[in-house]
């Protein structure tokens, strides 16, 4: 879902309500720039965890969290293929008795 205000515009309001005198609402700066009070909180709770201000993560470690969780589930779909690749190449070129015994070796 596309954001419904550009970038540079959530950067001057946030810049405008972080920079605002004493006794100015944050519902006024939100209604000055037409939009909600809960948005503008929202982005300013963005702004500070981005700038370091309040501990979360950003923008850029999620995304790094998503490649990471992406890399990890291909990864480990990998190595189940190679894993039953192996057993079924590793069963087949064996000899009977040699199945058996490692098949005895197994159930110790």
């Amino acid at each position: 879902m596309p954001k419904p205000y550009p970038r540079e515009f959530r950067e001057d309001v946030i810049r405008v309500a972080r920079g605002r005198e004493p006794g100015v609402h944050l519902k006024d700066v939100a209604a000055d720039f037409g939009i909600s009070e809960s948005c503008l909180n929202n982005w300013l709770k963005t702004a500070d965890v981005e700038d370091g201000i309040r501990p979360g993560t950003t923008a850029a470690e999620n995304e790094d969290l998503k490649a990471a969780r992406r890399r990890i589930r291909l990864l480990e779909q990998e190595n189940e293929v190679l894993r039953r690749a192996a057993a079924y190449l590793g069963q087949a070129n064996l000899p009977k008795g040699a199945q058996l015994t490692l098949s005895g070796v197994a159930e110790r």
